[in-house]
């Protein structure tokens, strides 16, 4: 008589993955696609990984440096996540630069009481670089997943990017644009949503 192996099944971590593309008013030909995979791995971790393909000679892209949290990497090339965790108006603000450095900050609402975001851990990155492609990972702790995951609430997420080319023009790129100008910030950019 055979004895089967009973066959236990293991909850895979959420994964979402996303196409951006650049705000009208702000084109960039440079850039073919720019892909971002999401995933959320116990007990808060956020995981996140951009790719972009393109040509790269013709875009800004910052040199490594030491990887350190710095304020306004939006203002050049920067990938950029936001994240809504709960009900209530506050989300978070997540920055990564190809130079490595990062930042997080946490809104009360809507584009008001930014602080430097508590609960939120210092960000694993790697970057690799190519002719024609750039691909930025950061794997980043968020206590608020795991608040999230005991209340089985969906976390919603604005994937967003900021490209600067070599005439220091800028290009918003977001996976839902709201009308009117580029706004990451915005409500209606929160289109991607995971459930813990």
């Amino acid at each position: 008589m055979t004895q089967s192996t009973p066959v236990v099944e293991c909850a895979m971590p959420a994964q979402q993955t996303a196409s951006l593309t650049a705000h009208p008013a702000t084109p960039c030909d440079a850039i073919r696609t720019l892909q971002v995979r999401v995933q959320l791995r116990e007990p808060d971790l956020l995981e996140i990984e951009y790719v972009l393909q393109g040509d790269l000679a013709r875009l800004r892209i910052p040199s490594p440096r030491t990887a350190q949290r710095a304020d306004e990497l939006w203002k050049h090339t920067c990938f950029e996540a936001f994240l809504l965790t709960d009900e209530s108006p506050g989300y978070y603000e997540l920055n990564f630069s190809p130079s490595g450095e990062w930042a997080a900050y946490r809104f009360s609402a809507y584009r008001t009481g930014m602080t430097p975001a508590d609960g939120v851990g210092v960000p694993t990155t790697r970057v690799a670089r190519e002719t024609t492609a750039l691909q930025v990972e950061a794997v980043i702790a968020v206590s608020a997943i795991r608040e999230a995951r005991q209340t089985a609430t969906p976390v919603r997420i604005a994937l967003a990017a900021v490209i600067e080319d070599n005439d220091a023009r800028v290009s918003y790129w977001a996976q839902r644009h709201p009308p009117g100008k580029p706004d990451f910030h915005h409500p209606a950019a929160f289109a991607l949503e995971i459930s813990p």
